[in-house]
């Protein structure tokens, strides 16, 4: 593993940005039906309308978007050793407080958001203030995302981005940390607990709770209770959120975990229809959030510019379900406190009562009334108030055995 840091700046290449212009200048738009709405996927007008902005507005003051991106995010990347896989030059948000001995956490993106969802809670979590905990702040860009280096070879799963994030921490000198993390990130923070907690991994969090259902072999006293007391009505509630999701907005990952190459070549090759595929799921899954159209084009761009291209970034879905089909809600136990924050727009809004059979370490819940998938972008006062009552004084986790507060 290098010990070598580089301070990193988002530079887009002028040819880059040439290309993308004349990319969008020749765009061909589908036809849509009558009233079609949201039914039938991200709407014509939307598209147009982004499109428009985009080509007309966004892209000619690109440069003072990525001056901004780079004052907000001090960036630096460093190449990690992967077992099996080589060296990667890994992409990385790093920050620390001003407070000496503050926590060391590592923030985990998943698809498709990007280093750019760590943006507003960033000044948030390094705050000094005697009334809560700070922390150092670490946000990498998965490999094959952002400007993170792609892997090259097959079979890239969550324990390979798990062994990444953890070197990476301790190639910064922390050798005890903690993490959060939704999407992605709940799995690849579950699997850094797993692998590398008590040691080095002493709590995690996540926006993204699972748990294992009912079942009359594996959770037969859960599949008991669940048929003398039902469920409560925001237990249905959630359900029928994670029913919708399985029934009309699930097609995406169905066509990133088994063929990806062959959706690689439109998102490669067409900025809008990388627009469309990503903007769907910006809008869909959250809590009405009001996207802004710098908003949303920030996040497409950094797919469009990122360094391996926005194929990359799905192979993910791929390699994961290759690897354990049980990733996602089997093997949940971890040997290390975890702590929940339930936000009702979830893409995956599952009972309680699951989530806390497959916790057993389960030492910090918080519920809220609004918020969606990407809770570090739609409600961060929400998310880091969560963190500062999970790891402040008092609280469970900060006088539990495996938390060492002398990071």
């Amino acid at each position: 593993m290098s010990d070598t840091e580089a301070p990193f700046r988002i530079s887009v290449p002028d040819d880059e940005l040439e290309y993308l212009k004349q990319k969008l200048a020749l765009t061909r738009f589908p036809d849509e039906l009558e009233d079609a709405g949201r039914d039938y996927g991200a709407p014509l007008a939307d598209v147009q309308r982004l499109t428009n902005y985009w080509k007309n507005t966004y892209l000619p003051k690109w440069r003072e978007h990525e001056a901004k991106l780079n004052e907000d995010l001090p960036q630096f990347t460093r190449d990690i050793e992967v077992d099996d896989f080589g060296t990667l030059n890994i992409h990385y948000v790093h920050k620390k407080s001003t407070v000496v001995d503050a926590v060391p956490l590592l923030f985990v993106h998943g698809w498709p958001g990007s280093f750019l969802e760590v943006r507003k809670i960033l000044p948030l979590l390094v705050e000094a203030s005697p009334e809560h905990p700070s922390f150092h702040v670490v946000a990498f860009s998965l490999p094959g995302y952002g400007f993170s280096e792609a892997p090259k070879k097959k079979g890239f799963g969550a324990t390979q981005y798990a062994e990444v994030g953890n070197k990476l921490m301790l190639a910064l000198g922390y050798n005890e940390y903690v993490t959060q993390g939704g999407d992605w990130g709940a799995l690849i923070t579950r699997r850094i607990a797993q692998l590398y907690g008590p040691k080095h991994s002493k709590a995690w969090h996540t926006n993204m709770p699972m748990g294992e259902p009912p079942h009359p072999t594996r959770r037969p006293l859960l599949l008991l209770s669940y048929l003398l007391f039902g469920l409560s009505s925001k237990e249905k509630a959630g359900l029928e959120r994670s029913k919708w999701f399985q029934d009309k907005g699930i097609g995406y990952f169905k066509e990133q975990s088994t063929q990806p190459q062959t959706l690689g070549y439109s998102l490669a090759d067409s900025p809008v229809g990388l627009l469309g595929w990503i903007y769907e799921k910006l809008v869909n899954w959250t809590d009405e959030y009001p996207w802004t159209e710098d908003e949303v084009l920030t996040w497409i761009s950094i797919y469009w510019f990122s360094r391996a291209g926005p194929v990359a970034s799905i192979r993910i879905y791929y390699e994961v379900i290759n690897e354990d089909s049980e990733n996602f809600i089997g093997k949940i136990e971890t040997p290390i406190p975890v702590g929940h924050s339930y936000f009702p727009k979830e893409i995956a809004v599952l009972p309680r009562s699951w989530i806390k059979a497959s916790n057993p370490t389960l030492a910090f819940e918080s519920e809220h009334e609004g918020g969606g998938h990407f809770a570090a972008y739609e409600r961060p006062e929400a998310l880091v108030g969560d963190l500062r009552k999970m790891f402040g004084k008092g609280a469970q986790v900060y006088s539990n055995r495996h938390v060492d507060r002398r990071f």
